[in-house]
């Protein structure tokens, strides 16, 4: 355990009691109730989210969980070789995927968050964290990973149930993230990059339940900037539609839902719909899971992974279909595909 004493010396805070929840620490002290946690990249990327936050704050998007700065001034305590960040707590529930009213309220939020992030100057001493321009060479570099990986797979004396099911799929997945590398490069990507690059905005990179919190006053607040990084909103809102959509069975309505909400705020261009199908045809949910697996990145028991994978390859079929229903509704042609 961190040498709490540590931590209240360097934010100047007396701690009442402590308790650790979802990866975090909740801490009463003598200033209110607090969120401590331990960070796993560098300072200058943290500068760059902390600088992130306040600009929101500046610009009115004020319901985030905004740092408390240490006795120099800093939105960090040293401890050891460890990196802690401490915020206001922010009491309330998780946003429930399964609530149209939720869905509205996140959606919209999300435009808000976007809007207020444009004309952000990181600070002096900061990491630029952007993926602006990346993702032609990523998707291709994580498509061709898919035969690496099933090469890997074929190679080992025993196989488990992940690799039979990874062997036995991934041409599947493969053929989506062709498709997706079509679209994109078939569309105004670059020139949304350029826009993007001008208005100086970012995306939080991980708009999910978990960090959409709804307060006593049905406010909607957002929280943990970790992944927060210069790129185009398109990215946002896929990820959250895809997030939202394997709960509910992909049903298009859900997605329809999410988009009309945004664009009440702030609404899409013709271009962006098209970099949007992009994503949503990317199988990134894929090519992450294979990826943990295959280069141990995180130490999951084998019948995690494999459940995963099932889970996977059971909404194919609803998948595809909304693919195909999206595709319709929003009018993206496609070479070779009817």
């Amino acid at each position: 355990m961190m040498r709490e004493f540590e931590i209240e010396r360097q934010f100047d805070i007396k701690i009442e009691s402590i308790k650790p929840n979802k990866g975090v620490y909740l801490l009463k002290t003598d200033k209110g109730t607090k969120c401590l946690k331990k960070i796993n990249y560098g300072t200058q990327k943290l500068l760059f989210v902390y600088g992130a936050k306040e600009h929101l704050i500046k610009s009115g998007f004020t319901k985030v969980d905004r740092y408390c700065l240490n006795v120099d001034g800093n939105p960090y305590a040293l401890v050891n070789e460890d990196i802690y960040t401490l915020s206001e707590w922010l009491d309330g529930r998780e946003c429930d995927f399964r609530n149209r009213e939720d869905l509205v309220k996140a959606a919209k939020a999300l435009a808000y968050l976007h809007l207020a992030s444009k004309g952000y100057e990181p600070p002096e001493n900061s990491k630029l964290k952007t993926d602006l321009g990346r993702w032609p060479n990523l998707m291709e570099k994580r498509v061709r990973s898919f035969d690496k990986m099933r090469d890997m797979g074929r190679k080992k004396s025993t196989k488990g149930n992940f690799d039979l099911n990874y062997i036995k799929t991934m041409q599947f997945y493969k053929d989506f993230g062709k498709r997706a590398i079509n679209v994109l490069s078939d569309s105004k990507y670059n020139d949304l990059c350029s826009i993007a690059e001008e208005e100086k905005g970012f995306c939080h990179h991980d708009f999910t339940y978990h960090n959409i919190i709804i307060d006593k006053k049905d406010d909607v607040n957002v929280i943990d900037f970790d992944y927060c990084k210069r790129e185009i909103r398109a990215y946002d809102i896929s990820a959250f539609i895809i997030k939202v959509l394997k709960r509910v069975d992909w049903n298009i309505e859900e997605a329809e839902l999410i988009i009309n909400s945004y664009n009440e705020v702030s609404p899409l261009k013709e271009e962006e719909y098209r970099v949007l199908f992009a994503f949503l045809l990317f199988p990134q949910r894929f090519w992450r899971l294979a990826n943990r697996y295959y280069y141990n990145e995180v130490n999951w028991s084998l019948n995690t992974f494999n459940n995963k994978l099932e889970e996977l390859i059971s909404e194919q079929e609803k998948y595809t279909k909304f693919i195909q229903e999206f595709k319709e509704l929003y009018n993206q042609k496609e070479e070779g595909f009817v």
